[in-house]
């Protein structure tokens, strides 16, 4: 498993599932969290369970749409079957969980560790605003967040269509550089994407974005590379005050 390497303090918790450690088998081998991918849900609620022992605390799995919508956890309650693509939460062992498999996953928090949110930052989700409506709900001055991308697909493997390059610097021409012609189609960089859209927004304090699910097979699954394939999940907690 992956650990954020931030500056965020030292009781704000996270944690990145890779392949590794779980009961799935192939495609799906071996820790795969996603439940709607086909794979054997018995293995999956396995996985799911050594997970939520591993970290202690109970976890609300979001039924991602690709969507602009945040979900606010409450300690104790666990919904079910909520259509979100990012969540957040000022309560302590309170697990922020977002599931991807080549999609961004961003974990935030601030300066002071009082919150804190994980968002899954797919192409649509990104142009259409999740990031802003997840930040939204820290209501502090953005330059008091800090924000770490995790695994995602890699500027070299993101192929994209005109009608995302259109999109993207529709909303902001300095997302140009983002984007590099391959024949008729184009390649994009996800991570300057959301970079673009946090220093927009004021946030500066920016980590991670080296990784590439497509290239780096052995450690991460990926929709774009394998077709059917499992998920993993970035999470972010506060563990105590």
């Amino acid at each position: 498993m992956i650990i954020a390497d931030w500056a965020a303090p030292a009781h704000i918790k996270t944690l990145i599932t890779t392949r590794f450690g779980g009961v799935s088998q192939a495609p799906f081998d071996s820790n795969n969290l996603g439940s709607h991918v086909g794979d054997n849900p018995d293995h999956v609620a396995h996985n799911r369970e050594s997970l939520v022992k591993n970290i202690g605390h109970n976890i609300v799995w979001l039924n991602q749409t690709h969507g602009t919508e945040v979900l606010t956890l409450i300690q104790g309650i666990i919904p079910t079957c909520v259509d979100a693509d990012a969540s957040f939460t000022n309560n302590l062992k309170t697990p922020c969980c977002v599931m991807t498999a080549d999609c961004l996953p961003l974990l935030v928090t601030n300066n002071g560790g009082t919150k804190v949110a994980a968002i899954h930052g797919g192409w649509r989700g990104l142009a259409n605003g999740i990031i802003e409506n997840t930040l939204s709900k820290f209501q502090e001055c953005p330059s008091k967040l800090m924000v770490w991308l995790g695994p995602a697909i890699g500027p070299r493997q993101f192929e994209v269509g005109q009608d995302v390059v259109d999109t993207f610097i529709g909303r902001d021409t300095n997302n140009e550089s983002c984007f590099v012609p391959q024949g008729n189609k184009y390649l994009a960089d996800i991570y300057q994407l959301a970079r673009n859209i946090l220093l927009s927004y004021g946030v500066t304090n920016i980590s991670g974005g080296d990784f590439c699910t497509v290239e780096q097979e052995t450690e991460f699954y990926s929709y774009r590379r394998d077709g059917q394939t499992g998920r993993m999940a970035s999470l972010i907690w506060i563990e105590n005050n």
